[in-house]
């Protein structure tokens, strides 16, 4: 794994200097040291840095850069099954729950929430933790030709994630609630857990976003299409891997009904919306977590309309998208999950991965320069004084660098086709 890493740490001194170089190479190295841990079942349980619990989300993002290593790395294309096979295992323990502790161990993010399952950090239901595990799984049977991480357990499990989507289509329906007493609003849902009421639409219902914050309006836009684009692998694992045409046909149309759904409810004034409720409730504005709407070319590519979102592009970095921030060291995208003024590293990741290899250039070196010194990418930082910044340590972002880093070795060895 070194040599893969640092091999791939060179390609990044040679366009980008030594000093990014060496951060890459630190990062890439730190996430396989300090972040995952191998369990006796031969699975491995991948916390997010400082915070000692398992994200499905941030666990698939973090071993994003290494998928480009798996056919010449093997060890690294075993870690990464060894992951699959842990979201798998999490996915069947409990679809609705976001994070999980290492183990039956009762450690809590709020020990007053609804949920008090042992397993479980904390039981926010967010339609990016079905969509990632099943994206990292099929990136990885892509990548190596390998079915090994597609046991009867992940079969079972593929089918449990389109029939809770299907299900989420009519919240009301749902045994699904979320209550933290004396919560922000942010912090638990309306209505007794089962948040603010939505219509039927087409698209599955969702009670927290990427941020972890409570949704506005219960469909989020980003999130439903890349459920579309995960429910399309599903379909495609079914119909390779298990021979399951039912379980094709019912992802595929699933994934149709989603899509169909956003058009007809999550386009405003040409632009996707991020999040409405099919009731009249619109919200318009962009988020830094992924999936987010500036994020959709690299987490939806085959669901979007490309027209929409060069539109929703322009709409999300400009003074219209409450959350974009301009300070005199940085512009970028921040969140509500963050305080005013704070832009994200990972947004400006994104931005330069859907962005041009100029844009790549650029965001790459304004990352390294606004890491306060540390050597690190945080959550967010001030965008007028980078060493006011949120989490020390943050794989997530980490990784998002390192992703930007690696694709523009590429474009400077012309890998990468023009925009």
């Amino acid at each position: 794994m070194n040599e893969a890493i640092g091999a791939a740490a060179a390609r990044v001194r040679a366009v980008a200097g030594v000093r990014i170089g060496q951060m890459v190479e630190a990062a890439l190295l730190r996430t396989l040291r300090d972040t995952v841990t191998i369990g006796e079942d031969g699975t491995a349980f991948v916390i997010t840095g400082d915070i000692p619990a398992m994200w499905l989300r941030d666990s698939t993002t973090q071993l994003t850069p290494y998928l480009r290593f798996l056919g010449e790395c093997p060890p690294l294309a075993g870690l990464v099954t060894a992951v699959v096979r842990r979201q798998f295992a999490c996915l069947a323990h409990d679809p609705y729950a976001n994070a999980f502790n290492d183990g039956p161990t009762g450690a809590h993010y709020e020990p007053g929430d609804l949920c008090d399952d042992p397993h479980v950090w904390e039981q926010k239901y967010e339609v990016d933790s079905l969509a990632y595990p099943v994206t990292l799984a099929h990136r990885l049977w892509r990548a190596t030709g390998s079915a090994e991480a597609f046991d009867t357990r992940a079969h079972r499990v593929l089918r449990t994630i389109v029939a809770q989507l299907r299900l989420e289509q009519r919240h009301d329906e749902s045994p699904y609630r979320f209550e933290r007493p004396g919560a922000i609003p942010t912090e638990t849902l309306a209505r007794g857990g089962r948040g603010t009421p939505v219509a039927v639409t087409g698209m599955t219902w969702s009670g927290f976003r990427p941020s972890d914050d409570a949704c506005t309006y219960g469909y989020n836009i980003p999130a439903n299409l890349f459920a579309a684009q995960a429910l399309l692998a599903i379909a495609e694992i079914a119909d390779e891997v298990y021979r399951d045409p039912v379980l094709a046909r019912d992802a595929r149309a699933l994934s149709g009904e989603l899509v169909d759904g956003v058009k007809a409810h999550g386009i405003v004034d040409g632009t996707y919306a991020y999040e409405v409720d099919g009731l009249g409730g619109v919200l318009r504005m962009d988020d830094a977590n992924t999936p987010s709407l500036l994020s959709l070319p690299l987490l939806a590519p085959d669901v979007l309309d490309a027209d929409v979102w060069r539109a929703t592009r322009a709409f999300v970095l400009s003074d219209r998208n409450p959350y974009y921030f301009r300070g005199r060291v940085a512009s970028g995208i921040g969140s509500p999950h963050t305080k005013p003024g704070r832009v994200w590293p990972i947004a400006l990741a994104v931005e330069g991965l859907t962005g041009t290899p100029a844009d790549r250039h650029r965001l790459l070196h304004l990352l390294a320069d606004t890491d306060a010194g540390t050597g690190r990418l945080h959550e967010s930082f001030d965008a007028s004084d980078p060493s006011s910044f949120s989490r020390p340590w943050f794989s997530w972002a980490d990784a998002m660098f390192c992703e930007l880093a690696l694709t523009v070795a590429d474009d400077a060895e012309g890998l990468n086709p023009a925009p």
